[in-house]
């Protein structure tokens, strides 16, 4: 295991412990001035201090007995920083409420992403999106229409290899993210009219698997990739632009690309989400994580922080569950 991937499995190894020795010694782990870039409603913070307050606390919390559970990890330079990207799940008992979702008593599996730049042994930045809509519809308090995809049916890589990914394999990481970045361009050749004008059959795999967030969900293929995603968010925003990234990695089969934020878009378009047109412009954070079969994509990790941008549609989902809950 390379030093990068060391120092973060060290870290959650030490924070979720129920040792406070060990949380103490996990915060030796960070950087004094630490950025810590989390999913709505934690958001932007800086410090220590406030990454436990503001964003562990919560979590152990909710979760006493709180795992790490990774299916990806891999660590890739970019930029001339060091970063280790990782998805998977925190696994626990939900014995307390989180941020207001209520807990449930019975195990939660909150399925995150995230992207940790180590430097000189110490993480100084971090990008982390936990599906906290997901969590809501665990324990039954959804606050928007149903997943027009698949639920509870995010999956591992099918060749179980995403934490296993040799130190040597630069070169195929390399073609890995080429593959991702020509995928891209061609989906910033939508005409406007038709979905095929974006020409994916040239770069998915044939039955592949798109594992979107809450809200979204899992779509198979391309029809169910364009008829429970792709078309309902082009309809929705028709204007949207990819314009921006703090860090794109591959190794190996895989590549990962993360923005914060990722995308902007105005929503003018009837139904997205379930919501009616809002015409407010907006800004998407974006995580991606792929597996490459061959020359084609075959798997896709997608974790957008949906509660942001509903915030940013004037939504405040949480005072709506509050509310629910009172009632």
């Amino acid at each position: 295991m390379s030093i990068a991937l060391e120092t973060v499995d060290l870290f959650y190894r030490l924070i979720c412990s129920k040792s406070v020795d060990d949380n103490a010694a996990a915060l030796d782990v960070l950087s004094d001035n630490v950025r810590w870039h989390a999913a709505h409603p934690v958001n932007d913070l800086k410090g220590k201090d406030p990454f436990m307050s503001d964003y562990w606390n919560p979590i152990k919390s909710a979760l006493p007995d709180v795992e790490r559970q990774p299916f990806i990890a891999f660590e890739d330079d970019y930029n001339g920083r060091t970063w280790v990207c990782s998805m998977g799940y925190l696994v626990g008992s939900f014995m307390n409420d989180l941020f207001g979702i209520p807990a449930s008593k019975e195990a939660l599996f909150l399925r995150y992403g995230e992207f940790i730049c180590v430097e000189d042994g110490k993480i100084t930045e971090a990008y982390i999106i936990p599906d906290f809509l997901d969590a809501m519809q665990q324990v039954g308090v959804f606050p928007i229409r149903h997943s027009l995809g698949k639920m509870d049916s995010v999956l591992p890589p099918s060749t179980q290899d995403g934490l296993s990914i040799p130190d040597h394999a630069i070169a195929e990481g390399r073609k890995t993210q080429k593959l991702v970045m020509d995928m891209l361009h061609g989906l910033g050749r939508y005409d406007g009219k038709s979905l095929m004008s974006m020409d994916m059959e040239k770069y998915w795999h044939n039955g592949f698997m798109w594992y979107g967030p809450a809200g979204i969900g899992t779509t198979r293929d391309f029809y169910g990739f364009r008829e429970y995603h792709q078309g309902p968010f082009l309809l929705g925003c028709p204007d949207r632009s990819v314009d921006e990234k703090f860090t794109f990695m591959g190794k190996g089969n895989y590549a990962a690309i993360g923005g914060w934020p990722h995308m902007h878009a105005t929503h003018t378009g009837p139904n997205w989400l379930g919501l009616n047109p809002t015409g407010k412009a907006f800004e998407l954070r974006v995580f991606d994580f792929w597996l490459r079969q061959g020359d084609k994509l075959k798997e896709n990790w997608v974790f957008i922080d949906i509660l942001h941008i509903l915030d940013q549609l004037g939504r405040d989902v949480f005072d709506e569950i509050k509310r629910d809950c009172d009632d």
